[in-house]
């Protein structure tokens, strides 16, 4: 038998190493796969099967990474879409005895409630421990606290709401806010009242002018002056104090 000789010894333009030989027929591997087709429930029987063993599974979850907050959300959320909603709502409070300092769980909490017209329920959601307290200055929960009571048409609640959100002398955009909110109700004399304790919580130059263009808008001309005028006493002297 003749022996087969290589006549040209010299390296090939494209080298072919031995691992990406393997990686190619992996490949080549993974896309001759077939899914196997999708279960479909048929009866109440296997409806029934299917959620038993669809809350095992997640149980199972909930025992092993009982911190993770995504797995308690994942479980509510399925509960919610099988239209369990009292398995959901005892969900979402199973763990919020957990985690009860996470304001992601409160937001979907509240969502929830909101979502499927509990109304009440949302409301407790606040007010009874609740997530306000938890977290007073967290602008984001006490904005869906502020939505809820709006949507109700609890305007005296709201307002209380936004009252005690400026006893903690936030930023200039929480009273605005408050402005906006009384203006949205043509409650001119109340937004006055709130820029006259914006600019006494916080007699910065912003929060001056803010307060002028808001008169101004409202053709006070005279009181945008008024209010120019106190501006620049105010601060002169704080600039003689400092």
């Amino acid at each position: 038998m003749r022996q087969t000789r290589v006549r040209n010894k010299t390296p090939a333009n494209i080298q072919i190493t031995a691992e990406q030989i393997i990686r190619e027929a992996c490949d080549r591997q993974g896309a001759a796969e077939i899914n196997p087709p999708k279960s479909q429930i048929t009866d109440a029987a296997e409806l029934a099967d299917y959620r038993l063993r669809k809350r095992k599974e997640l149980e199972e979850q909930i025992k092993r990474t009982r911190w993770n907050v995504t797995v308690w959300i994942n479980y509510a959320q399925w509960e919610e879409s099988q239209r369990d909603l009292d398995r959901a709502r005892s969900l979402w409070e199973r763990a919020l005895r957990i985690e009860h300092r996470n304001h992601t769980l409160w937001l979907k909490y509240s969502e929830f409630e909101m979502n499927n017209k509990f109304i009440n329920h949302a409301r407790n959601v606040w007010k009874w421990n609740r997530a306000v307290t938890i977290f007073p200055r967290v602008n984001l929960l006490l904005h869906k606290y502020l939505h809820m009571e709006a949507v109700i048409g609890n305007i005296s609640g709201a307002r209380n709401i936004f009252e005690r959100w400026m006893t903690w002398s936030l930023d200039h955009q929480a009273w605005l806010s408050y402005v906006k909110f009384e203006l949205r109700y043509n409650d001119i004399e109340r937004a006055r009242k709130i820029f006259d304790n914006f600019v006494h919580c916080h007699p910065k130059v912003t929060a001056w002018i803010h307060y002028a263009k808001f008169e101004i808008k409202n053709g006070k001309i005279a009181r945008a002056r008024n209010v120019y005028k106190r501006a620049v006493e105010k601060l002169g002297e704080d600039e003689e104090l400092s």
